[in-house]
């Protein structure tokens, strides 16, 4: 579980990442949660896209997404979700 100071830490990082992924009318699939576990495994810190043809919640869709990758859901502002999971072999951010 991440603190508040890290989740301040997390979001001022993000703040200048653009969204890698979209979550569109399809839903969360398995095969993008396989992805998105990729790419949290090289970039520790990634922001999601919801769009506006997806009609689930996105509170839901934050925590199915965060659950299938087994992160930490660092923010979720509008629709885009900022995830963050320690990367095991190539760790760059350094949590206060």
């Amino acid at each position: 579980m991440l603190t508040g100071k890290q989740k301040r830490f997390l979001r001022s990082k993000a703040h200048h990442l653009s969204p890698i992924f979209q979550v569109g009318k399809t839903g969360v699939t398995n095969n993008m949660v396989t992805q998105i576990d990729e790419a949290l495994e090289k970039r520790e810190l990634i922001k999601i896209s919801i769009l506006q043809n997806n009609f689930d919640n996105k509170n839901e869709v934050a925590q199915e997404l965060a659950d299938g990758a087994n992160a930490h859901i660092v923010q979720i502002i509008g629709n885009t979700i900022i995830l963050y999971k320690e990367s095991s072999n190539n760790k760059e951010i350094q949590l206060p």
